[in-house]
């Protein structure tokens, strides 16, 4: 393999955590690589440690045993080449879109750019994710799904490697996910960025996936299956309703988390 196919590297990585009911382990034997400008989502059950491996790619957590590397290097906490997107979008509310924006940018590049370049910056990231005319406005004043934008857009302005997405539009109406969506297939290719995104929808991750990884339910879950999806680039959501290849990939999908992963709810 070459580093751009090995640029994000996931080695026997095994997270396990304290509770007051004693050790609980949520991961174990994960092994991954991500290549550079791949798009990855992680999909899997409540409780399968999605969030719990995107936190140690992240650098948000450490892992018990394993090792994480990002270009090469071990990832021993969080960094600005891995900017991360939840979603809840943490806004500021006292605070524009373009200042919740400029703080990020300030934070990276402050000490090398002056006000007119930090400024330019954030304009960019507001542009590229539709909001120019929304930028002087707060949180209070903007719907979910702009403020989802606000939340994009503050973490392509830090011009990361690597953009890792917690479920980003899990909490938008149908149509508000469907247009963001839209528009993150667009922003990615303009940006060429690598991805690694958790989602709970099977929709979500085959329109914009190259590569699917299932996770097995937890405890101790592990990669149980990774689907590499061949749907050409740049990708249309009503002509792919029609293709073969995505009525195969989803039916894989599917076939995984409820046929072979079924998920039992426990009792409380």
């Amino acid at each position: 393999m070459t580093a751009t196919s090995k640029y994000i590297e996931i080695q026997g990585v095994e997270q396990t955590f304290k509770t007051r009911k004693g050790l609980f382990p949520a991961l174990r034997g994960i092994n991954l690589t991500v290549a550079k400008g791949e798009f990855v989502t992680l999909i899997g059950h409540s409780g399968c440690g999605k969030s719990t491996l995107l936190n140690l790619i992240a650098g948000l957590t450490t892992p018990t045993s394993g090792v994480l590397l990002c270009a090469g290097k071990e990832i021993a906490g969080p960094g600005p080449e891995r900017a991360v997107v939840f979603q809840n979008h943490s806004l500021l509310p006292w605070l524009t879109c373009f200042e919740n924006v400029h703080l990020a940018v300030e934070r990276v590049f402050g000490a090398n750019e002056g006000k007119a370049q930090l400024k330019s910056r954030t304009e960019a990231a507001l542009a590229l994710v539709g909001l120019s005319a929304a930028a002087q406005k707060r949180p209070g004043e903007i719907s979910g799904g702009m403020k989802q934008r606000v939340g994009i857009a503050r973490a392509l302005s830090m011009e990361p490697k690597v953009l890792l997405m917690d479920e980003p539009f899990g909490a938008l109406d149908a149509l508000t996910r469907a247009k963001l969506q839209d528009e993150l297939l667009e922003i990615v290719a303009r940006t060429h960025s690598t991805v690694v995104m958790v989602t709970h929808d099977v929709d979500e991750a085959v329109l914009l996936s190259d590569r699917i990884v299932m996770l097995t339910n937890g405890p101790a879950a592990t990669i149980g299956e990774v689907l590499q999806v061949d749907l050409p680039r740049p990708r249309q959501r009503v002509a792919l309703a029609d293709s073969p290849t995505y009525q195969q990939c989803r039916k894989e999908v599917i076939d995984f988390l409820y046929t072979r992963q079924t998920h039992v709810e426990k009792l409380a």
